[in-house]
């Protein structure tokens, strides 16, 4: 570490509370390293930097002490709240010197498969599909198989062994047998009466969760207070799995999918981000080329979460020719933006960027040199799909998971795909127009003459001789063997691929 940055951690931790807390170490990027609780904040962070107490450390927490650029610190008024505070913040930010924390797959969790017709209750340890919903997780396997059973002759509900059958006249079957845990349901249902069962099994399985973890929360504290850190610990870390379920937890709806609209992803990127209100309308940006040639743009907006197709963009590289990312994210950033100002129209709530720091930057350029005022804008690096800031907030992480980064995935990948594809179409158009300069007697005028006619080579093809002889320069002869050599096998076989669906035009602007 360098003289002078080691003499500002040093003052730095001389200023140190010696109470109870948290503390966080940073890299030279502001990445968070390592999360770690403390009895006495100033005793246990001055240890890390401490020459004589080096050697004794273990070769990762060498490695760690050596990227340690900064630090920060959070009071709390008591060692159980250090030690809740601790999990939560690793939870969240997942710091790679973290380890001892855990998924909770040695807990079960009760899921509802709500995309079903017919839901049922089972029991898993893993959350697999995010379009259920999940209660738990629960430490202890056997009163949960009797809370199961319990739901099945209160609510009426089926678990995992049951295979409902779909009868004629649209309604169901629960069981092939009528079992005596439905003695007091009717075995045959229709969804909507199923439903309300099942509205109302997850409703009593929710009250049970919420119970359950303010007894955990007590038996915490409590260890804590008894110096039974370890169990404490323990304790902690069902608490956090526990209280992360029920943030999750949807209400059922008669509408399956009515869970998975966005809403929750837009208030989860707007405070994410720090941004004012939600953005409902997001632009992203991507720069597709192959060595510097065929330079193209993409530009995708989604509303609410969802694709606007209508609204899509693609650009031709006008300003230079070459491999410049920068150039070219700031020449169609300023195109697009420039012509909705000249059009009166608003802009999006969010821009994104596919790229880091140098991408961001130029396209912040664009709205400067206008004299535009920016909206929100992040750009989204590939390599770690890290969120990067244009101002000087450290660069983000979020978990793999998290709804926000999902999302900004979703939209970036999509501008992606449709920027390759727009340079995959100008790739294969060149290829099939080059044909032309195997045709003795074409020169680049007559060529560009003939291609102005009919704007495509496909079009050539079905072009009649009289037709394609209506070019001047080309005459009945030349016309006739133009057409001859268009339907030649070998030509036949060099029509490249088809273009299936209409997609938007390259935009003027």
């Amino acid at each position: 570490m360098p003289e002078s940055g080691a003499s500002k951690i040093k003052e730095k931790v001389r200023k140190l509370p010696s109470g109870p807390g948290v503390y966080l170490m940073k890299d030279r990027l502001g990445t968070i390293l390592y999360v770690g609780k403390a009895k006495n904040l100033k005793k246990r962070v001055s240890t890390y930097f401490q020459p004589s107490r080096s050697r004794i450390h273990q070769p990762k927490i060498r490695a760690l002490i050596s990227m340690i650029r900064d630090f920060d610190v959070i009071e709390v008024k008591s060692e159980s709240e250090a030690l809740l505070l601790e999990g939560r913040l690793i939870k969240e930010w997942k710091p790679r010197y973290n380890t001892d924390f855990t998924d909770d797959k040695r807990f079960l969790l009760v899921r509802v498969d709500l995309e079903a017709v017919i839901p049922r209750f089972r029991l898993v340890r893993n959350r697999t599909d995010e379009r259920s919903r999940y209660f738990g997780p629960f430490a202890h396997a056997g009163p949960l198989r009797k809370t199961l059973e319990e739901l099945r002759r209160r609510f009426g509900v089926i678990l995992a062994d049951a295979s409902p059958a779909r009868l004629p006249d649209g309604r169901y079957r629960l069981y092939d047998d009528v079992r005596r845990e439905l003695t007091v349901f009717p075995n045959e249902v229709s969804p909507d009466e199923y439903r309300d069962r099942v509205e109302n099994a997850c409703a009593f399985l929710e009250g049970k969760a919420r119970e359950w973890l303010e007894r955990l929360r007590s038996d915490m504290t409590s260890a804590a207070e008894k110096q039974r850190y370890e169990k404490a610990a323990e304790l902690r870390d069902v608490v956090l799995a526990l209280e992360k379920t029920l943030l999750k937890t949807r209400k059922f709806t008669r509408d399956p999918l009515a869970g998975l609209r966005p809403g929750g992803e837009l208030a989860e990127l707007m405070e994410v981000l720090g941004m004012s209100r939600s953005p409902r309308v997001i632009e992203c940006f991507d720069i597709s080329h192959i060595s510097g040639t065929y330079s193209v743009a993409s530009m995708v907006r989604f509303t609410d979460g969802r694709p606007d197709k209508t609204q899509y963009r693609r650009y031709r590289i006008r300003s230079f020719e070459g491999n410049d990312d920068f150039r070219a994210m700031e020449e169609v950033v300023g195109r697009r933006y420039r012509r909705l100002a000249d059009e009166g129209k608003p802009f999006p709530d969010l821009v994104v960027i596919d790229g880091g720091r140098g991408q961001v930057t130029a396209s912040l350029k664009a709205f400067f040199v206008l004299n535009l005022e920016p909206p929100a804008l992040v750009g989204l690096a590939k390599r770690e799909e890290t969120i990067v800031f244009p101002d000087e907030r450290a660069p983000l992480n979020l978990p793999s998971n998290s709804p926000p980064l999902r999302l900004l995935q979703r939209i970036r990948d999509e501008a992606h795909r449709f920027a390759n594809t727009f340079n995959a179409e100008l790739r294969s158009k060149r290829i099939r127009e080059s044909m032309l300069d195997d045709f003795p007697g074409l020169g680049p005028k007559r060529k560009a003459a003939v291609m102005a006619r009919f704007r495509s080579l496909q079009r050539l093809k079905r072009a009649t001789p009289a037709e394609i002889a209506e070019v001047d320069g080309i005459g009945p002869q030349s016309a006739a063997r133009l057409h001859a050599f268009l339907h030649t096998p070998a030509q036949e076989l060099s029509r490249g691929p088809q273009t299936k669906g209409l997609e938007p035009p390259a935009e003027a602007g």
